[in-house]
């Protein structure tokens, strides 16, 4: 997010405010910056939300702070010898499909006053997609937007064929009356008689209705039961987990994590339509369901909260493509990459609606499995999910291609993403030189989460569907692929693996972070699972907030480059799990410590990814300027690090 915005979150819903808890309706891109509004199911339902004291906008005295609920202290502008007539104390919160804010008017005047309050909205019911300036132009045959005046508020309304969106706004007290501005938005506006000192007080609620979502919601009361809501959902999900004593960043990282993946709950459904909540990805983009991300935050918490992964896994289930679809890249068997429920997917604009783009989340799903029925003893979800788990094998040894190439291979998406791994930035997967890799891609990653998804099913296949002949396939089909990698993948030159082979099988030789999942899912012999280990810790990759995704030195290399030399704390989580399972437990000691010096140093909160500039030229970390704030992976990663080290 840009500095003047603020982001507040609750489950499916985010909104993003300026200093002053303004709405202006700014467009934004992950390039350029982040929207401003009220977001839910992707779609901006608030598009302008502006408070006028007088006619003027005031000004911040005490602006608006990181926090679940907004608040600032605002005054009308003025000058030393003309102190303000009145002082405005504002707070807003968000809760699911609403936005709520209240306002309180006190007088600075020991004699009566009248001050003639303005609050001017609007809803554009924007896709995000569109807000995301990547030169795309979408056409919108048909659409229309409307105004109706409330009693206590306004109501705006967005058709398009039997594409229905509507946003209500009232207020307690009602309005004085309802003003037209000619752009559109409506002007909400009260005369206050405001005794000497005295105070007056408003509450306005916004109820987001999109298009397809039919639950019954209510907009709570105000900001404080809001706030009461969310310290309760955050209570729980701290509520018995054990936090390191003697390492009290970390816990503290634990617990602001924990605190962050409760806000982070969307709705989801289930393979027989049960109502489940599963990890979002994060915000402000990624408010939805997204299969690699939710997998991996399922697992780091998994020892901590097994709920999360209880939930996943059979929405993704539910959501496993059954047939071949070319826009969404579908193939029988294939865990979905995204989930979308805005106007430009359901009008498949976007093939974003159910997109499988991704090499990696099936896998993962089936080592998220193995490793739930481990950890859990949950036999059930296992026979119940049997029938998917099994058709994700067959997508990986099928469509996936590890019978015909030996390996899971991906080609690039003209109509969505050109890599499909989790480095899936164009130019991502590159030589040393910043070369791209051509043609069909097999990332070394994936290889190793195929890896292990085959022998956790295995181990699933033997102990709970009992079938010894598919436990031994799965062992055998896991046992060759480890053979062919080793010999495929390393670069003898560099004593490290290649991040990708090319469509030609060339090896892609980038030095990448990609080498530490690698460790985590065990695909290396243990001597080069050491050399792997110790290498991710020399200088060039080790900044000492992390490991970087693309070492330092290489032609392809950029401290501000999302793919190419940042430091992701999800990827060094995995990495961190790596090492530990390698025994080198003093390196895996390093790269936590260095994770949660970098969380302590931004209020205990990891952010979806960091520059990679060194903790040798820069005593604090550098922030990355279009990361995502709230992000499942980065607040999973804590616990992922206390799991792999403990409280050292």
């Amino acid at each position: 997010m840009s500095d003047r915005h603020h982001l507040l979150v609750h489950g499916g819903t985010f909104a993003a405010v300026g200093d002053g808890g303004d709405i202006s309706g700014v467009s934004g891109a992950r390039g350029t910056g982040s929207p401003d509004g009220l977001f839910v199911r992707d779609a901006r339902h608030l598009s302008r939300w502006q408070l006028t004291v007088d006619g003027a906008v005031p000004e911040p005295l005490a602006p608006v702070a990181d926090g679940d609920t907004a608040r600032c202290v605002l005054v009308p502008r003025g000058g030393r010898q003309e102190p303000p007539a009145c002082t405005i104390f504002r707070e807003q919160a968000v809760g699911d499909g609403a936005f709520i804010e209240s306002l309180r008017v006190t007088s600075n005047r020991p004699a009566p006053t009248t001050v003639r309050l303005a609050v001017t909205a609007d809803a554009d019911f924007t896709d995000q997609f569109e807000l995301r300036s990547d030169h795309r132009t979408y056409t919108k045959i048909g659409a229309t937007r409307s105004r109706q005046v409330l009693d206590d508020g306004v109501e705006f309304t967005y058709s398009r064929g039997e594409w229905r969106s509507c946003t209500t706004v009232t207020a307690d007290p009602a309005p004085d009356g309802v003003e037209e501005t000619g752009t559109g938005a409506r002007r909400l506006v009260w005369t206050l008689d405001l005794e000497p000192h005295g105070t007056a007080e408003l509450t306005l609620r916004v109820m987001a209705r999109p298009h397809g979502d039919r639950r019954a919601l209510r907009v709570p009361a105000s900001p404080a039961s809001v706030n009461e809501q969310l310290l309760a959902l955050e209570g729980e999900f701290v509520e018995g987990v054990s936090f390191p004593t003697g390492w009290p960043e970390l816990a503290a990282s634990c617990a602001r994590g924990l605190a962050d993946l409760a806000s982070l709950q969307v709705p989801a459904t289930g393979p027989d339509g049960e109502e489940l909540r599963v990890p979002a990805a994060g915000a402000p983009w990624f408010l939805t369901l997204l299969g690699r991300d939710a997998l991996l935050t399922s697992l780091f918490t998994l020892p901590y909260r097994p709920q999360l992964a209880a939930a996943t896994l059979p929405a993704l289930a539910a959501t496993q493509a059954t047939e071949t679809g070319v826009d969404s890249v579908a193939q029988p068997g294939k865990i979905v990459h995204e989930v979308r429920h805005g106007e430009l997917a359901h009008f498949k604009q976007v093939p974003y609606g159910r997109y499988y783009g991704s090499v990696d989340a099936t896998p993962l799903f089936l080592v998220v499995l193995g490793a739930y029925v481990e950890q859990t003893g949950d036999a059930a979800l296992a026979r119940r999910l049997e029938p998917h788990a099994r058709a994700a094998v067959g997508w990986m040894l099928d469509h996936g291609g590890l019978t015909s190439r030996g390996y899971l291979v991906y080609r690039a998406d003209q109509g969505g993403l050109a890599n499909q791994n989790w480095k899936d930035s164009p130019g991502a997967i590159c030589h040393a030189d910043g070369t791209r890799a051509t043609g069909p891609v097999t990332a070394a990653g994936a290889q190793g989460y195929a890896y292990d998804a085959l022998r956790r099913t295995a181990w699933v296949a033997r102990t709970v569907w009992e079938d010894e002949t598919y436990a031994a396939l799965l062992e055998q089909a896991a046992a060759d692929l480890r053979d062919r990698f080793q010999r495929d993948f390393w670069m003898r030159d560099r004593s490290f693996p290649a991040l990708a082979l090319d469509g030609d099988g060339r090896q892609v030789n980038a030095l990448a972070s990609d080498a530490g999942h690698l460790l985590w899912s065990g695909l290396l012999d243990k001597e080069y699972g050491e050399v792997v280990g110790r290498r991710l810790l020399e200088p060039d990759f080790f900044s000492g907030w992390g490991v970087r995704t693309l070492a330092a030195g290489q032609a392809a290399y950029h401290p501000l480059s999302y793919h190419r030399g940042s430091v992701w704390p999800h990827d060094n989580a995995l990495i961190t799990l790596g090492l530990a399972r390698y025994g080198l437990h003093d390196e895996a000691r390093t790269v936590a410590h260095a994770l949660v010096d970098a969380a302590t140093a931004t209020g205990h909160r990891l952010p979806e990814v960091i520059a990679g500039y060194g903790r040798d030229t820069h005593a604090e970390p550098v922030p990355y300027p279009h990361a995502c704030v709230r992000e499942s992976r980065s607040a999973a990663a804590p616990l992922a690090l206390l799991t792999a080290v403990g409280g050292a």
